[in-house]
């Protein structure tokens, strides 16, 4: 039976909305909803229920029942668990291209909270994304949560370019857009030259666009984004007013060449996973092809090995059916007899490499490590000068169900990082839990454990949780059914914990250390050593939330009324909190724009692919890989980052310039695309004091004006020579 809430808002939505009693699994119940004519099913997890495998299961079972009643339906799932994804796909009538699609908590929650620990408050500004709002900013608001009330009616959209944009190289587009259209293009949808699957393609450099290239804007309405398919060089060259940019009368739109306008599935995809085995198939007749590993392998257009069929890289698919070394004739020279620079190929002698990355290129890879030997007690990690790293309080019982770690740590481990650039990991939690979740963390690098509680200081202490980048805190406890709003007492304690805490004469001992400066470098953070803060209110937080309401209780400074939204509420806007429920959001956002939930996975998880995502269903983990060119060419894609506009070569934009300056300039000179701001709340203050609380502004207006205190959000490209971080 609904309850009164529910009944409620059945009532106010009665024109809308059907309620109907029954189950999935019944045909009649089916037949009764009308399934069969349905647009498309969405299937919404319990999220606080005490079991989330046997959540799952339930969920999978309605889907396979819906399939199995009308199998060209378009479902899409939420799942808790990463780990039951994989079953989705052995469903026969299961097909992404149809718009079948599933939104899983755990991978997208900890993705998100993973980013945030590159970029703090990047949770907040993709969560505000993808919700869909209008904003209403009024005078008696404070001026903060105008300018970021303004960000959260941005949302995702897809367009295809103007003819004018074809032969431009993505920064031209993307400046073009910005400066004379007032959007912010993203991303493109790039088409592999063998007609494989579309890949998408974040800030990329150096590449032309295609004609009909579809772009990944963030807008305020479908309406602007139009101006990107009318926009035309002769007619709208001088057009000062955006607004005016409308459809002409010129040759190239009468004519539109085969180009779809935007529709949420302007994206057309094609060709499934089988059309591996045929074009190795085809590939291997053309006897004329040079060798690798035993296999042909086609010339990509500039000369390096194209390793891939169909958008899919087949490493993996079909390299486990070949032996790793190369013919003993090929390896005398240790030379590989493909079409590689020289330069290049006298790096690859087999035998020599190590693997450093993970089959895909995507991740940093390490051999298996037992949970042993990463484990610290509290001496050895006083000992320890962990300085810039990441530091996770997790609240398990040894029983508790699994949360999926490894979605939290791989985003941080993606292969576009140099090895000295990734942050070390030290998680502070029960080891009993943490053992069953080692299989899934043993083969990523720079981790350690800590067997403590997150509540007690000695650890955290310990740990120098002053001197983190990011303090997470995550809860896999079941929630009990008694009293929901006690889900997130620990979370909450944890938080508050730490924030009274205080850090005195902590600094000095580091500096007393003579051989600091190597120990340091050591545990990858190659930064200057900055002193932390003294009180715990300064130390960058986020914690997770099971239930929207308890935000109330994480800022004891705020004035934010219970009832607010999340979304309105400081932490959130703040980006020191973040709850499972604004991903409920990306369910209506999939529906009508599947691109959308694509181009979010690929930026929070660090680079997953599809290969990836068959390679861990296998459930042995990730494996590694020797690096060849092709999967060292994965390196180069970008990231997210931010930068300080207090130093460095983008202070001058500090000084009161407009932050269209600064989107042309970092774009032009950089490569790096800014997508957002993060200030200070108290734009009073002039000293960058870690008190000061900041707040996201999701691309704000080409006139904002910048003060010296803010940091930016950008996607920067890979760096090849060996930076030191920002």
């Amino acid at each position: 039976e609904p309850d009164l809430e529910f009944e409620g808002l059945l009532k106010r939505q009665h024109t809308r909305v059907k309620y109907f009693q029954g189950s999935l699994m019944n045909a009649m119940d089916l037949e009764r909803a009308k399934v069969h004519e349905a647009d498309a099913c969405l299937v919404l997890a319990n999220k606080y229920c005490p079991d989330p495998d046997a959540e799952d299961a339930a969920n999978i079972m309605r889907v396979i029942s819906i399939k199995n009643y009308s199998d060209d339906i378009r479902v899409i799932i939420q799942l808790m668990q990463y780990h039951n994804k994989a079953y989705l796909l052995n469903i026969p009538s299961w097909d992404w291209k149809q718009g079948d699609d599933v939104i899983c908590l755990a991978e997208l929650k900890l993705g998100f909270i993973a980013q945030s620990c590159l970029a703090p408050g990047f949770s907040t500004m993709m969560a505000n994304l993808f919700a869909m709002r209008s904003f209403k900013t009024s005078p008696d608001m404070a001026a903060w949560q105008n300018d970021y009330l303004q960000g959260t009616g941005c949302e995702m959209y897809t367009e295809t370019l103007s003819p004018t944009f074809t032969g431009m190289t993505f920064s031209q587009a993307s400046e073009l857009c910005f400066v004379k259209l007032k959007l912010l293009l993203l991303a493109i949808e790039v088409k592999p030259e063998d007609g494989g699957d579309p890949k998408i393609s974040i800030n990329p450099r150096r590449s032309k666009l295609p004609t009909n290239t579809v772009g990944f804007f963030i807008a305020q309405s479908a309406e602007e984004v139009k101006r990107a398919w009318f926009y035309c060089k002769a007619c709208h060259e001088d057009v000062k007013d955006e607004n005016l940019i409308k459809k002409c009368k010129c040759k190239h739109l009468a004519n539109k060449t085969g180009a779809t306008p935007a529709t949420p599935f302007s994206a057309a995809l094609s060709k499934p996973l089988l059309n591996i085995k045929n074009s190795v198939m085809a590939k291997e007749e053309n006897g004329s092809k040079p060798v690798m590993n035993g296999r042909l392998v086609p010339i990509g257009p500039n000369g390096l090995v194209d390793e891939t069929y169909g958008g899919y890289h087949i490493s993996y698919e079909v390299k486990k059916l070949m032996p790793t070394n190369k013919p003993a004739d090929q390896q005398k020279n240790g030379k590989m007899e493909v079409g590689i620079a020289d330069d290049q190929a006298k790096d690859f002698d087999f035998a020599k490499t190590e693997m450093k990355y993970d089959s895909t290129g995507m991740f940093h890879w390490t051999p298996a490590r037992s949970i042993e030997d990463c484990i610290l007690d509290r001496n050895q990690a006083a000992m320890t000068v962990l300085n810039g790293h990441v530091v996770v309080c997790l609240f398990a019982d040894p029983d508790s169900p699994l949360i999926g770690l490894r979605n939290l740590v791989m985003p941080l481990r993606a292969s576009n990082f140099h090895y000295h650039e990734l942050k070390h990991v030290v998680i502070v939690g029960a080891v009993d839990y943490l053992r069953r979740e080692w299989k899934t963390l043993q083969n990523l690098p720079k981790i350690s454990v800590l067997n403590g509680s997150p509540l007690s200081r000695a650890d955290l202490r310990a740990v120098n949780v002053n001197l983190c980048d990011m303090c997470v805190i995550l809860s896999a406890k079941v929630p009990s059914n008694d009293d929901p709003t006690l889900a997130d007492k620990e979370a909450i304690l944890a938080s508050l914990n730490i924030k009274a805490m205080t850090f005195g004469d902590i600094i000095t001992n580091i500096e007393s250390m003579g051989d600091s400066k190597d120990a340091l470098n050591n545990m990858g953070d190659t930064t200057v050593k900055r002193p932390g803060p003294i009180y715990g209110t300064n130390v960058p937080m986020i914690t997770e939330l099971v239930n929207d309401s308890n935000v109330q209780f994480l800022d004891q400074d705020d004035d934010d009324d219970p009832d607010t939204e999340l979304y309105l509420t400081q932490p959130f806007a703040c980006g020191t909190a973040f709850a499972v429920s604004v991903l409920d959001s990306l369910m209506s956002t999939t529906y009508f724009n599947q691109n959308a939930l694509t181009l979010i996975r690929s930026l929070i998880t660090g680079g997953a692919t599809p290969e990836l995502e068959i390679i861990l269903a296998e459930g042995a983990g990730l494996r590694g890989g020797y690096s060849t060119p092709d999967t060292l060419s994965h390196r180069d894609r970008c990231r997210v980052g931010q930068i300080s506009l207090s130093d460095g070569p983008l202070a001058t934009f500090g000084e009161g310039r407009k932050y269209q300056d600064l989107f042309v300039a970092s774009l032009r000179n950089y490569g790096m695309l800014c997508i957002g701001l993060y200030r200070l709340r108290d734009a009073a203050l002039t000293t960058v004091d870690a008190t000061s609380k900041r707040y996201v502004i999701t691309n704000p207006p080409f006139d904002f004006g910048l003060l010296p205190t803010d940091q930016v959000f950008v996607f920067i490209h890979w760096n090849k020579r060996q930076s030191t971080s920002q």
